[in-house]
């Protein structure tokens, strides 16, 4: 597999017992299939010399970077911040649910997890942010005093059928 930002040729590495490829020969970047970074993304996780290895590797980042396409199935990653580590971005394929860290990423990742507590803290205060989610919150509540009001008539309607005996 070629590495999406530096085009060199990935090689699969063991982080104990989970396999990910590595852009050795280049950016350092890292490739994780579905499921494979939630394996990896706290600090007592994986193990091997590999992993040791990656850890040391110093964050490289540009920001400015251009999106960047899925080494699997060649459509752009999104980027967005990793779930349970506000302070970092990462690149996920949503067709294939791989992801494509840059070198020290996964060190970031590992240093800044947020428990359980703190992640539902921080979505909370990304929820209470959203202008879109704020008004899905109202068009809800709206939805809930209609059905309320639909289902109390309906429930009258029926009584009266069954108080006239038809």
């Amino acid at each position: 597999m070629r590495c999406p930002v530096c085009e060199k040729e990935m090689v699969e590495e063991n982080f104990g017992g989970i396999r990910v490829d590595v852009c050795r020969e280049g950016c350092k970047g890292i490739w994780f299939d579905w499921l494979e970074l939630m394996k990896l993304d706290e600090k007592n996780e994986g193990f091997g010399k590999a992993l040791k290895d990656a850890l040391h590797f110093p964050r490289s980042n540009k920001e400015d970077r251009e999106r960047i396409n899925c080494p699997k199935c060649n459509i752009p990653m999104q980027v967005h911040k990793y779930q349970s580590s506000k302070e970092v971005n990462v690149d996920e394929c949503y067709s294939c649910g791989g992801f494509f860290l840059d070198s020290g990423e996964l060190k970031e990742i590992r240093d800044n997890f947020m428990s359980e507590e703190e992640e539902n803290a921080y979505m909370e205060k990304l929820l209470k942010e959203s202008p879109v989610f704020q008004q899905a919150q109202k068009d809800l509540e709206k939805e809930k005093i209609r059905t309320e009001a639909i289902r109390r008539y309906t429930r009258c309607l029926r009584l009266s059928y069954y108080m006239t005996g038809k």
